[in-house]
């Protein structure tokens, strides 16, 4: 059933300024609804706290973090908030509007991917959480539902609402906030995240596209939750067979239960991902996965965001060993530990390879062709990540040149390491012949232009012109600065940013206008009062009951005696009049019973005792008669004798 159709905010306009047009998704703390900015005439996506919340201080702090924070990243894998504000009691974001699926539609849909087409998922999405932890913001919910896939192939990261900053201290006493399957393990036992939280996430992330399933499941959350403590993610190769082994590296790497094991932020994810693919032939890339695991088994409950109780904690991991130099190794390309499988079947191709060797030199046929055509070929070295001098010397180990060395800005590459080679890695390539490198300058960084005192449209422009992004627009009065225009931005004139980086605007709602009450006035009176200070009128399409009179405002948003903008609209709700009920006889009762009686059906109650009634304690009769009806809340009159 299309539940549409009964949303009040569909149809809508929130704030003056977004036309509701359609519900997109709900879930536990806000709903989603595709939108239109009737100022700027843009599709965007509105994301509305439920109003039940909106009172609570707790989810709209959060509510209002996730503007934030998204709105310091301004990265093109990142949905992007626009706006922030409250309307009544809808508190909402304004974001980028993607249209398109998430990833869990599509695993849903096709089950396990190719691995061309899991890295090409995860990739972008580890630049955007990279984003982010360079930033110092933890995402905390990394999961297919929050992977965006656009129509256009763009993939975005979404929900920020759990976001933390990576030098907050974030231990609970009793829960942890996250989802079951995602969760790692000291999210589990101390309720701490930093970084690797979401490199542990994407870990998961990345063996469920490989496979088609997650690798934990359960009867229970309790079980999930048990065996991402005590368990390793096995090999997605366990599960499809055929799976190259740098895979199983990168997601071992990523899910190792130690956080210390696991690569620091997903910078560093990013970097091993890019070695990996550069590691697969075409065709290891192009594997085409088996029949997808059908997740029908999974509780529902597994893909939600949740407020997990920790009592669930059991023992710690064991400590993992070290090299002799006490350095964790997390390199997943440099001398891999090979599988048993590996180490045996290299054994049993030993024995013909020699065979053939020894037939071929016993008749002297062919071996100057098998020598010349195996020697003058090598194969480029995985120099990717590496320093200068550590790439020029594995290339002239290789017996291969440094050839042309040229620079590029880089967000994710550190700065005066490799960003690519050509030849790729992995590429045959003759001896002595020349490698060209490409290495990081690190990110580009720009100067944010002087746009306070500038119209809003011309402040975008200069921002975009500089290499900048605009990011979210918040509102405030100014005596000095003419409505519509910038005050000030976050971070201020002059200051270096990345390049790409969003800069905040904070703009003139101009002098403040003093809203009038016009509570309980007729229509025309009220529009007149309103539009006189200054303020445009909406009439609410709904009527309620209320004390006033048929016709008169009942309330209105904002209130009266509070402060609003030039031209800012004011929501008139008319009055139904009031609501009519039964008063209840009390005639003979005692005082007290006449009260609760009265009083409970919703009604005031005043005494009438006169000289005879001072000291008596029964009613004689009543203002209006038992069986009656008057308006709620208004007062009976009791007289007492």
């Amino acid at each position: 059933m299309d539940t549409t159709l009964q949303d009040p905010l569909v149809g809508q306009v929130l704030d003056g300024r977004y036309r509701v047009d359609a519900r997109i998704a709900v879930g536990g703390m806000a709903t989603v609804y595709r939108a239109v900015d009737t100022r700027l005439d843009r599709v965007l996506a509105l994301k509305v706290m439920h109003p039940t919340l909106a009172a609570d201080s707790t989810f709209v702090e959060r509510f209002i973090r996730e503007a934030k924070s998204v709105a310091r990243l301004a990265h093109p894998n990142v949905v992007q908030v626009f706006d922030q504000g409250t309307d009544g009691s809808y508190v909402y974001l304004a974001m980028e509007y993607v249209a398109g699926c998430t990833l869990r539609d599509v695993l849903r849909e096709r089950g396990a991917l190719q691995p061309r087409a899991a890295l090409d998922i995860l990739e972008p999405v580890l630049a955007a959480l990279g984003a982010a932890h360079r930033a110092g913001f933890v995402h905390r919910d990394m999961k297919p539902e929050n992977v965006l896939i656009g129509d256009d192939g763009r993939v975005k990261v979404a929900d920020f609402g759990l976001v933390r900053s990576v030098d907050t201290v974030t231990n609970t006493t009793g829960t942890v906030l996250g989802t079951v399957s995602y969760l790692a393990p000291e999210q589990i036992e101390h309720g701490t995240a930093d970084p690797r939280v979401d490199v542990y996430a994407c870990g998961v992330v990345l063996y469920e596209m490989l496979t088609g399933d997650r690798p934990h499941g359960g009867d229970s959350p309790a079980t999930v939750l048990y065996k991402h403590i005590h368990e390793d993610v096995p090999p997605p190769s366990a599960a499809v067979p055929g799976l190259a082994y740098p895979l199983d590296q990168l997601v071992a790497s990523a899910t190792a239960r130690v956080p210390d094991m696991r690569p620091q932020d997903a910078v560093a994810l990013l970097a091993q991902a890019r070695e990996v693919r550069a590691a697969l032939g075409q065709d290891q890339l192009d594997a085409v996965p088996p029949q997808a695991f059908a997740a029908d088994h999974r509780n529902i409950s597994e893909d939600r965001t949740s407020v997990i109780p920790r009592a669930l904690t059991v023992q710690r991991p064991l400590p993992v060993n070290e090299d002799e130099d006490g350095v964790h190794r997390t390199s997943l390309l440099e001398t891999p530990p090979p599988l048993p499988s590996r180490r045996r079947a290299a054994r049993s191709r030993r024995g013909p390879l020699a065979v053939v060797v020894a037939v071929l030199l016993i008749l002297g046929v062919g071996t100057g062709i098998w020598y010349i055509n195996s020697g003058q070929f090598t194969k480029v070295p995985y120099v990717l990540a590496k320093n200068q001098v550590q790439a020029r010397k594995q290339l002239s180990e290789a017996g291969l040149d440094l050839g042309k060395v040229k620079h590029a800005y880089s967000d994710t590459v550190q700065r005066g390491t490799v960003i690519t080679s050509d030849p790729a890695p992995g590429t045959r390539i003759r001896d002595n012949a020349s490698v060209t490198l490409t290495i990081s300058d690190g990110p580009e960084t720009v100067q944010v232009p002087d746009v306070p005192g500038r119209p809003l449209a011309e402040a975008r422009a200069r921002l975009k012109k500089a290499g900048l992004e605009p990011g979210m627009v918040t509102r405030e009065f100014s005596d000095e600065i003419p409505k519509g225009s910038v005050i000030s931005t976050t971070p201020g004139a002059g200051t270096k940013r990345h390049a790409g980086s969003a800069i905040a605007l904070v703009v003139s709602k101009g002098s403040p206008v003093d809203v009038p009450d016009v509570t309980g006035e007729d229509l025309e009176s009220a529009k007149s009062d309103l539009e006189d200070a200054g303020l445009t009128v909406k009439v609410a399409s709904e009527r309620i009951n209320s004390e006033y009179d048929k016709g008169q405002v009942a309330a209105q948003t904002p209130a009266g005696d509070s402060q609003a903008a030039d031209g800012d609209t004011v929501t008139l709700t008319l009055s139904k009049g009031p609501e009519m009920i039964e008063v209840p006889d009390v005639t003979g009762d005692s005082v007290d019973d006449a009260h609760k009686a009265l009083e409970g059906a919703g009604f005031k109650v005043d005494e009438d005792r006169g000289l005879l009634g001072l000291f008596g304690d029964t009613v004689k009769n009543q203002s209006v008669k038992g069986g009656q009806t008057a308006p709620k809340g208004s007062t009976i009159t009791i007289k007492i004798r």
